[in-house]
């Protein structure tokens, strides 16, 4: 077998089981209500975004979001939540594509893809999507009701980060072989 092909499946290997872990922190290990959504289920995307990149990180988030809705469903499937996710995927590949936790800007990488990612996509886009699917006429009560969930989950997506890229630079060293490229 050569390189590239074996280097693609150990990728597809690496992707395969962030997916699945991010099913796990997501449906079993986080609080979830039909509103409000608190846990660590964004590691596995942040890994992913900082060893492959944009592409990746959007395909695992989208990927995990549409198994999880359709293995352990919390309330209705909706697609707009699933294109949310990989977006959101996408927006850590971008600012956090091969970055390392020493870096300078780390902490102003983080806070962006935090604030993008939750007040963008999570708070604004998310609750329409809730407020759709529940009841049209009280989109800004659900997004009053979800302030709190991103009052604390933007200051721990920066906390966690920095952590997480520590453990990638690791991933990458023993775990990912060299010239595995990342889109």
């Amino acid at each position: 077998m050569k390189k590239k092909q074996r280097n693609y499946i150990v990728k597809l290997s690496i992707m395969a089981m962030l997916i699945a872990l991010e099913v796990v922190l997501n449906r079993f290990c986080s609080v979830n209500t039909q509103f409000l959504k608190l846990g660590f289920g964004f590691v596995p995307v942040v890994v992913a975004a900082n060893l492959f990149g944009p592409v990746s990180a959007a395909a695992v988030w989208g990927l995990s979001d549409l198994v999880g809705a359709n293995l352990f469903p919390i309330g209705p499937y909706h697609p707009g939540f699933t294109l949310c996710a990989a977006m959101m995927g996408a927006v850590y590949g971008i600012l956090l594509y091969r970055q390392r936790a020493d870096s300078p800007w780390i902490f102003v990488r983080a806070a962006i893809a935090a604030s993008v990612n939750s007040i963008i996509f999570g708070l604004l886009i998310n609750t329409w999507w809730v407020s759709m699917l529940y009841s049209s006429r009280t989109y800004l009560g659900y997004l009053v009701m979800r302030l709190p969930e991103y009052g604390v989950m933007i200051p721990l997506n920066i906390l966690v980060i920095p952590v997480v890229l520590k453990l990638c630079e690791q991933l990458r060293r023993y775990a990912v072989p060299k010239g595995t490229k990342g889109k």
